[in-house]
């Protein structure tokens, strides 16, 4: 696990964070240690200059391609899940996206290691959470239908954009008593967060609750 070092980066904005963090404790989130990591990690650095005073909107935001920084609220919620079932090592994150939540992750797990099929993407994340000083994480620019097979068995997996059915690659790839936590559906239509449970004799699967992610797209690009 790593921690963050504030110096130099904006400590004016810890008030704001730590109200975040507030506003995500009121809408349900109990985990402490989550609250607590939300507040020390930089939205704003994650995010372009002309939308950083967005940064601690519980909201979505832009960060180019297409793609966007997901809202705080599933974030939280979903490092909340990880957590939930007991203690994890090694995480694999599909979608690395802005690096925000590969950086939260990187606070709680010995390893993280993280695909993004966009190089633009994965080279400007990759460069942020270095500069941050969060040197546990490993990173793939890949296709993340297919994981990191190389790398498994993976104690949790987390996935950042919604495939319109669960890829049976990452199921095979989590680690037995793992789990895996999925947004699932076809985009513009109804997703779902869903929990999945790998036992030595079934998958164990929860719906919770409804959410809108960007799909999870095949194939990289340069």
């Amino acid at each position: 696990m790593n921690s963050i070092h504030l110096n130099g980066i904006g400590m004016t904005s810890q008030r704001t964070r730590e109200r975040l963090a507030q506003r995500l404790r009121d809408e349900g989130i109990t985990n402490e240690t989550v609250l607590n990591i939300i507040s020390s990690t930089p939205r704003h650095l994650f995010v372009d200059e002309a939308i950083s005073h967005r940064a601690y909107e519980d909201t979505a935001l832009p960060i180019g391609m297409g793609q966007t920084i997901s809202q705080p609220f599933i974030v939280a919620r979903m490092s909340e899940l990880l957590l939930e079932s007991g203690p994890v090592n090694r995480v694999l994150e599909i979608g690395t996206g802005s690096g925000y939540q590969t950086a939260v992750l990187s606070q709680f797990f010995n390893e993280v290691f993280t695909i993004e099929r966009i190089g633009p993407l994965q080279r400007q994340a990759q460069k942020r959470l270095r500069q941050l000083k969060l040197f546990n994480i490993h990173y793939s620019h890949g296709d993340g239908f297919l994981g990191w097979p190389d790398k498994q068995p993976f104690d949790a997996i987390i996935v950042t954009a919604a495939p319109e059915q669960v890829p049976a690659a990452l199921v095979e790839q989590l680690a037995e008593d793992g789990r895996m936590v999925i947004p699932v559906g076809p985009q513009g239509g109804a997703q779902t967060l869903r929990f999945i449970q790998k036992t030595e004799e079934q998958l164990v699967e929860q719906t919770l609750e409804a959410v809108k992610f960007v799909p999870l797209v095949n194939g990289i690009i340069q």
